[in-house]
């Protein structure tokens, strides 16, 4: 097995960085005071199993019930509990060739049958995803930054029938994009995996969900509990909950990054992206690569097919971005 390569993280000062998606503004200040008024005489105890405070808060502003939330320690645990669910023995499991490194792991390690599409311009193509016994796609696209509408995701879920279709809503809070939430009232096979280490900028403290039909989120968490009963700590919950009650602030942060991206991808002459991150092509991507590497400026660069031409730029503050605007045209 070939586990999953995450970027550099630096330990001491002084870099950008630009190579993690993570957002550059800090969580909202509710976050922070409901850690304050946190009782931390309950860490004696195990957390909610189930996570209500944070499914409650979700439901919430998602529309939906309790019954159609599941949570976990980041997008990324969720996914995985949803390849071991859904996924795991069968053949036929759709998924683009160019798309979040982890969908690869997983399925080894799930034994999925794993059935590469190809992108096509580096976008996925709805009419390329049909009759298989499962399909992951993440909507927009890692690392190419494209979204597909409503409709297009929709065609996918209509057209495979006979297995989950989940699709990574990572990067949608920065899409124009309307997120497949939804749809889950009209497609029993539909998953939809959300992450608060993007828009909500907790990528350190681990926080995810999912939502889908309720027999789908107890398939999931069957398996949960067969694996962790307690993924996700107190303060966790509380966190996350807090922070995805505070829509203003995620508002304003989201406005700002994507206002900030465009502003790059006009400096940068790069391709339109619809998360918070660009992939722009320079002349020679790796030279690039190395370049900003010793001047201290972290991005993503992948020595594989199709991709290797390409840099993936992750949108930090203004003053970040005039420093690597800088370091480019010095290069």
């Amino acid at each position: 097995m070939t586990p999953y390569v995450a970027g550099i993280q630096p330990v001491e000062s002084g870099w950008i960085k630009l190579n993690t998606n993570e957002n550059p503004y800090p969580p909202s200040p509710n976050v922070i005071e409901s850690l304050k008024s946190a009782d931390f005489s309950r860490l004696r105890l195990y957390p909610d199993s189930d996570s209500g405070i944070l499914r409650r808060a979700v439901a919430e502003n998602l529309g939906l019930t309790e019954d159609n939330v599941f949570c976990g320690n980041g997008s990324d645990e969720v996914l995985a509990l949803a390849f071991a669910t859904f996924f795991a023995g069968k053949p036929d499991i759709l998924m683009p060739d160019v798309s979040y490194g982890f969908y690869e792991v997983w399925s080894a390690m799930y034994d999925a049958g794993r059935m590469e599409v190809p992108l096509r311009g580096l976008k996925v193509c709805p009419e390329d995803y049909k009759g298989g016994k499962g399909v992951v796609i993440a909507n927009p696209n890692a690392p190419t930054g494209n979204a597909l509408t409503l409709p297009e995701v929709e065609q996918i879920v209509r057209s495979n029938p006979d297995g989950v279709v989940i699709v990574d809503e990572a990067y949608i809070d920065f899409a124009d994009a309307e997120s497949a939430v939804g749809l889950i009232g009209k497609f029993d096979n539909l998953l939809v995996v959300r992450t608060f280490s993007k828009a909500y900028s907790l990528a350190g403290l681990r926080a995810g969900f999912a939502a889908g039909h309720k027999y789908l989120i107890d398939g999931l968490r069957r398996v949960k509990n067969a694996f962790n009963s307690y993924p996700l700590d107190m303060l966790a919950q509380t966190a996350a909950a807090a922070a995805i009650r505070d829509t203003a602030y995620w508002d304003k942060t989201r406005k700002e990054i994507t206002k900030t991206r465009e502003t790059l991808r006009a400096a940068l002459d790069a391709p339109p992206s619809q998360a918070n991150f660009l992939f722009w092509r320079p002349p020679d991507a790796k030279k690039m690569y190395e370049y900003l590497l010793e001047n201290k400026i972290l991005v993503r660069y992948w020595d594989k097919p199709k991709i290797n031409g390409y840099l993936r730029i992750t949108i930090g503050t203004n003053e970040q971005t005039v420093e690597l605007i800088r370091c480019v045209k010095r290069f």
